[in-house]
């Protein structure tokens, strides 16, 4: 089963490898990663996939939470929240195929983001089905280059600190960072 977790850690040097270093010693692998900064300096997110049932996940999520700097952990697995991949792809256009390239780029609301003799750069966001169709079709162009990020989310209603006692509300000074 596909996990989105999401992490509110203290912006602290090393967490990712702390957090990673778990999840690879319980044989998870993780599909997508994404970190940065919050509405809180004192705060990072970390949004990662990965699969796996929900009592093993359980298990993995109370573990995250014991590491001293981990604030809280989300599963977003039943939630309502809305997540996006962001890609950046070259495309061939030599033989004149500009047009259809451009066109097809419309169609997925792609942005054109540099122009080469015989290349387009395109940059491209969305679900991550959005993101494989996308890919499908310009496999017919040729596809030069291509990047992808992790997926980020978040809650539609409610934060991941909503629950957090005051002394690590977002905004507070309380915390230290060193």
């Amino acid at each position: 089963m596909r996990h989105v977790l999401s992490a509110l850690v203290m912006n602290q040097p090393g967490v990712l490898a702390q957090i990673s270093g778990m999840l690879a010693s319980r044989a998870f692998n993780i599909d997508s990663l994404a970190v940065g900064a919050t509405e809180n300096t004192e705060f990072s997110r970390i949004t990662f996939v990965v699969n796996g049932n929900e009592k093993v996940l359980n298990q993995v999520r109370k573990q995250l939470e014991k590491l001293i700097t981990v604030v809280k952990v989300q599963d977003y697995l039943g939630e309502d929240f809305v997540e996006r991949d962001l890609m950046l792809i070259k495309v061939s256009t030599s033989g004149k195929r500009l047009s259809e390239v451009r066109e097809l780029t419309e169609i997925f609301r792609g942005r054109i983001v540099d122009v080469g003799a015989e290349h387009v750069l395109i940059e491209v966001s969305g679900r991550e089905s959005k993101i494989e169709a996308f890919i499908d079709r310009t496999r017919d162009f040729g596809i030069l280059e291509m990047v992808r990020t992790g997926r980020v989310a978040v809650l539609r209603e409610d934060t991941i600190t909503q629950d957090l006692p005051p002394d690590v509300v977002p905004g507070s000074s309380s915390l230290t960072t060193s």
